[in-house]
């Protein structure tokens, strides 16, 4: 049975199941909008943009008052910068606004970032799903928790997984002259997308992964030009350092490398060996999608990945998990998509945030872990063949069309163009702008902490300063 149909049942059941009268549907949604506003005011902590703060406070210090980009630390903590220094060279427009005016342009850029996410998601055919859908998932999206975290930290999560997916249609399309540029952009801010790269070189499109590489070398290249003695120390030392971000074993730490810590296994032996198996697993399947012509799948497989393998995943790093919700409506498993979203909506993990020993603490401290693993064993791949988008239709226009007994046999490198759509109905890819309002709940004191408070400094890092410097400059 063929991936269309499975997704043309899929809509007509929910089409069933819900109000068919425009009256009857704006009931709904609004009924829905209560419940998700209710639940976004009460239920989470918000962060109050404390990320934001982080950023904010290093351009200025570093901008207006001579100060070093590791040495800043938020007033009464010990959090400071922790990305590549390409990051503060292209946060310095913060430099010229308030705090006021910065929190505003954060929530616009991630607005933007998120529905160019969604565009690119829901492929060509976007306007199909009409305005009923599209607001029962922006509802949806609302609920997921890594987003809401994003939103109020004022993280850059979405503007990051917005900048690869551009590189994923491209590919997708068959235009991939640029393709890379976002890519590259994207791992000169934060290291996660380095494996987009390595994607590229699995798939054999190396002029992709020489343009990435290309354009995330010289973004490092302007920074150490900017600010040397700031690179010197990141790469040198800053980089291996993960104390500096946090404690390994906090509930938050959503990876492989906070299984292991939260099990008191932190010896780099295992760690290594989880990460070679699944780098193995993930080469293995997202070259089967490529092969399949399947680039949303391979890419999706990708940033659950690298998700996995990071040393530090928090809870907020999990929006590279939307395209495999994506990927998992448009191969026609709503249910096991809604099953898995809801997880990552309900915040469960932190109710092993004081202590996660135990049968029960295994299972629940870690259970995006387990979200991440399932989907990057099981994500259905090869769905490219059945039905393509109507851009990457046009883009190999002049070749001729699989007949029913005689499928295509062309491999995704002699046929760029030939994939999967570039996205899926969007009613299940995640979530929203509700996460920053004010509901009367005092923020978070700490900056992964969630729905349960956490203990005393749980992402506590080294107390040390930078290595160039005793006396960090205030903010």
């Amino acid at each position: 049975m063929t991936g269309p149909s499975r997704s043309g049942r899929t809509r007509a059941r929910l089409e069933r199941l819900g109000p068919r009268t425009g009256r009857g549907r704006l009931l709904l949604v609004l009924l829905v909008a209560a419940a998700v506003t209710a639940f976004t005011a009460t239920v989470p902590l918000l962060r109050g943009f404390f990320d934001l703060r982080v950023y904010y406070g290093t351009v200025h210090t570093w901008a207006h008052h001579g100060g070093r980009i590791y040495d800043y630390r938020v007033p009464g903590t010990v959090y400071g910068f922790t990305y590549p220094p390409f990051a503060a060279v292209a946060m310095l427009p913060l430099a010229l606004l308030g705090r006021a005016a910065a929190i505003a342009v954060s929530l616009l850029v991630n607005l933007a970032a998120l529905a160019a996410v969604l565009r690119i998601l829901a492929g060509p055919g976007r306007w199909r799903h009409g305005w009923y859908r599209w607001a029962l998932c922006l509802c949806l999206l609302a609920l997921y928790e890594p987003l809401r975290d994003t939103f109020s930290f004022g993280q850059v999560n979405v503007v990051l997984l917005a900048l690869v997916l551009v590189d994923c249609l491209l590919l997708t399309t068959g235009r991939g002259r640029w393709a890379g540029a976002g890519t590259g952009l994207a791992a000169a801010v934060k290291l996660t997308p380095v494996l987009f790269i390595g994607l590229m070189l699995l798939a054999g499109r190396r002029r992709a992964a020489a343009v990435a590489t290309a354009v995330a070398a010289a973004a490092t290249a302007l920074a150490a030009w900017a600010d040397p003695a700031a690179s010197r120390f990141y790469w040198t030392e800053a980089l291996w350092d993960t104390g500096r971000v946090g404690r390994l074993d906090y509930v938050s730490n959503q990876s492989l490398q906070g299984v292991l810590a939260r099990l008191g296994e932190t010896g780099r032996p295992w760690w290594a060996s989880a990460v070679l198996l699944t780098l193995c697993v993930w080469a293995w399947r997202a070259r089967r999608a490529v092969a399949a012509g399947d680039w949303p799948a391979a890419f999706a497989l990708t940033g659950t990945a690298a998700c996995l393998v990071s040393p530090i995943t928090w809870v907020h790093h999990l929006v590279w998990l939307l395209p495999s919700f994506a990927v998992l409506v448009r191969a026609g498993h709503p249910r096991i998509a809604g099953a898995l979203y809801a997880v990552l909506c309900t915040s469960v993990v932190w109710l092993w945030a004081g202590d996660a020993a135990g049968l029960d603490g295994f299972l629940g401290a870690n259970a995006y872990v387990w979200v991440s693993l399932g989907l990057l064993f099981g994500l259905p791949t090869g769905q490219g063949r059945g039905a393509r988008p109507p851009l990457a239709r046009s883009a190999s226009a002049t070749a001729p069309a699989p007949s029913p007994v005689s499928p295509a046999t062309t491999t995704a490198g002699d046929q760029p163009g030939s994939s999967s759509e570039a996205g899926a109905p969007a009613a299940a890819t995640g979530a929203a702008d509700g996460s920053v309002r004010e509901g009367g709940r005092s923020p978070s004191s700490e900056p992964t902490g969630s729905t349960c408070p956490a203990a005393a400094k749980p992402q506590s890092s080294s107390a040390r300063a930078s290595s160039y410097t005793v006396n960090p400059p205030s903010a």
